[in-house]
């Protein structure tokens, strides 16, 4: 798997200064846990799922989401697990006869309901457990989340030599982690249960629908999670206590879940982007962004990214490009990484970027010059005259 390898090896010359690399499950834990980027959300009752991964449906899909709980009626569970554990032994039977090329599949990832449920589905795919990357726990807490990741630890240390690790991802969405009063004690108490297992969490994720619920509130299209008020402080919280460069997680955004509504603010998207890339084309792209609704999607990961959260849960396919598109690293944000980490050795304190526009501080700037990189090698980097959007053309 590798990031936007539908394009030609002209159109990645044009675009790209330094190509994205490949992974797959098996990849370094640091690496893959950047590199889930847009996780796409499929209800387990889909029963195309394997077709559609063997076809190549969704153009740049690199991480899936099979879904047994709120995309799921509570009378059609059995439905959904037997659904599920059919596709993913398809998966498997297809790798194994030669029908799929195993470095095509994405990362799948499966969110269950209960640690019971979870058991009962790792006893049920047997070996076509490793087409899997990880589970995902909603809710998570401190009670239900030991037993989660004490099952983790069980299957891990039992399993096969040279099988690939399976991952935990739990989400942060309940009212214990929202309201106030409870807030910084439940998330010190789930910080110290992950890191005990912290080995096993790929990902620490926010749940800002379930968070935004607690409150009957919902945010417009045009409008971010961050113009909520009680959501914005809640996921500053979250990042404070997770998201430190000397012990953090990666944290995962929350989903964003329109692709058509009805506008009340201003487009969000300059022109300018899209002019430079693709001139008259590129403005009429822009316009297709903005009445789908993606010039919100395209703020709030922006958003994400200024408060320090990488990848994002989607709900359909057509966020899978924009939301990948922005976390390609600039030319600019590469060059000043690598000056910065050149300059790491203890001579230099401040130096002037290579773009004459501003000052790299070598200790200040370091932990993100380091978190640029991971980002560079999985996403890769944009040539100099190049934006987010020459992906959005291709």
């Amino acid at each position: 798997m590798r990031y936007f390898d539908y394009l030609s090896a002209e159109e990645t010359e044009r675009v790209f200064h330094v190509s994205p690399a490949p992974f797959s499950n098996r990849s370094e834990k640091e690496k893959l846990a950047h590199a889930i980027g847009a996780a796409l959300y499929m209800p387990a009752t889909r029963t195309t799922i394997a077709e559609d991964l063997r076809s190549g449906k969704h153009k740049g899909l690199t991480s899936i989401v099979i879904d047994l709980e709120d995309a799921v009626g509570d009378l059609k569970v059995e439905e959904a697990e037997a659904s599920l554990i059919a596709q993913v032994h398809t998966l498997d039977q297809w790798i194994k006869e030669g029908q799929m090329d195993e470095e095509s599949l994405p990362l799948i990832f499966v969110r269950i309901r209960t640690p019971e449920q979870a058991e009962h589905m790792m006893e049920q795919l047997g070996c076509a457990v490793l087409r899997l990357t990880g589970f995902v726990f909603p809710k998570f807490n401190t009670q239900t989340g030991d037993r989660y990741l004490q099952m983790l630890r069980r299957y891990n240390e039992s399993r096969p030599e040279g099988s690939p690790v399976l991952y935990g991802m739990p989400i942060l969405e309940s009212s214990d982690i929202l309201y106030l009063e409870t807030r910084l004690e439940t998330l010190l108490g789930i910080k110290q249960l992950l890191d005990r297992y912290r080995e096993y969490i790929l990902n620490v994720r926010i749940g800002a629908t379930d968070f935004s619920s607690l409150f009957g509130l919902r945010r417009k299209p045009d409008m971010t999670i961050y113009d909520i008020g009680v959501i914005r402080d809640c996921v500053t919280d979250i990042v404070n206590i997770f998201g430190r460069a000397n012990q953090g997680y990666v944290i995962s955004g929350p989903v964003w879940e329109y692709f058509k509504s009805d506008r009340v603010v201003k487009p969000q998207l300059r022109e300018t982007p899209f002019l430079e890339t693709a001139g008259p084309a590129g403005l009429r792209l822009r316009m297709q962004y903005i009445n789908k609704y993606v010039d919100g999607l395209i703020l709030e990961v922006e958003m994400d990214k200024e408060n320090g959260i990488v990848g994002k849960t989607i709900i359909h396919p057509t966020h899978i490009c924009p939301v990948q598109a922005l976390y390609t690293v600039t030319h600019e944000e590469y060059m000043d990484a690598a000056h910065i980490l050149a300059s790491s050795g203890g001579e230099i304190g401040v130096v002037k970027s290579g773009y004459d526009n501003k000052m790299n501080e070598i200790k200040p700037h370091l932990n993100w010059a380091r978190r640029m990189m991971i980002r560079s090698e999985i996403y890769g980097v944009l040539n100099e005259n190049q934006n987010f959007t020459a992906l959005l053309v291709n």
